[in-house]
């Protein structure tokens, strides 16, 4: 695999109040579907041609978290948001970027800045590009949802050999009686029990983080944990 790995400094964590962090990247910008899935599968995630992972001093907070699709629960509330989605449109195709997509992005941003105190990275269409749509290859697409042919939600993801690696999703406040968010993740799930694909990777939990404390709420999951300090292909999945 050609890549070039390099770290970045000390930082703000953007997910812990008073935490530092600092992540380790790879820039491989003609990664394979099997390389790709090796990466993520050691809890690697792709953002274009870089794969990024946390490697914080004194800190494992986030952890890699995948659901197992196959034995999913859809509960009476996981069912309710399918059925008040009846109407929404879905539409699976290549990662894509218009004035709309950058609309949708901003308008949930700035929701979240009011709402979770987010903060704002201004976002043009060239690192939109570079962030969702570069390096797509033969394994990203994006879930496309439309109401009344307004896209309200978009879901990137890969599609890889034994799952799907969820790697970003933004949706339309105005819409949140459809649950939108939980209703995208449902989505994915379906897609891989449709496709025979095992695990939903779902990047990082943090418990004590909002965004991402919820993840842990769709089970059965496994954690990711090296087994060595020392080796990084010492992994287990548990």
């Amino acid at each position: 695999m050609n890549n070039i790995g390099f770290c970045t400094l000390e930082e703000e964590c953007p997910y812990l109040n008073e935490k530092m962090c600092r992540n380790e990247y790879n820039y491989v910008p003609l990664i394979t579907k099997e390389q790709n899935q090796e990466l993520v599968s050691r809890g690697w995630r792709r953002f274009g041609s870089y794969f990024s992972r946390p490697i914080c001093k004194d800190c494992n907070e986030c952890q890699n978290l995948r659901i197992v699709t196959q034995n999913f629960h859809f509960s009476r509330n996981y069912r309710r948001v399918l059925k008040k989605n009846i109407a929404t449109k879905i539409i699976l195709q290549k990662p894509s970027l218009s004035d709309e997509h950058l609309l949708l992005y901003e308008k949930y941003h700035h929701h979240q800045r009011d709402k979770k105190l987010w903060k704002i990275y201004n976002l043009n269409f060239r690192k939109y590009y570079n962030l969702y749509v570069d390096n797509a290859r033969n394994f990203g697409y994006e879930l496309d949802f439309y109401v009344d042919n307004k896209l309200v939600c978009v879901d990137l993801i890969d599609i890889l050999n034994d799952g799907i690696s969820s790697i970003y999703c933004f949706y339309d406040p105005d819409f949140s009686h459809l649950s939108l968010g939980k209703y995208s993740l449902l989505t994915e799930i379906k897609l891989a029990q449709l496709k025979n694909l095992k695990y939903i990777y779902l990047g990082y939990f943090v418990k004590k983080c909002q965004s991402l404390s919820y993840k842990a709420d769709y089970s059965p999951n496994e954690i990711l944990e090296y087994t060595s300090a020392l080796n990084e292909q010492a992994f287990l999945w548990c």
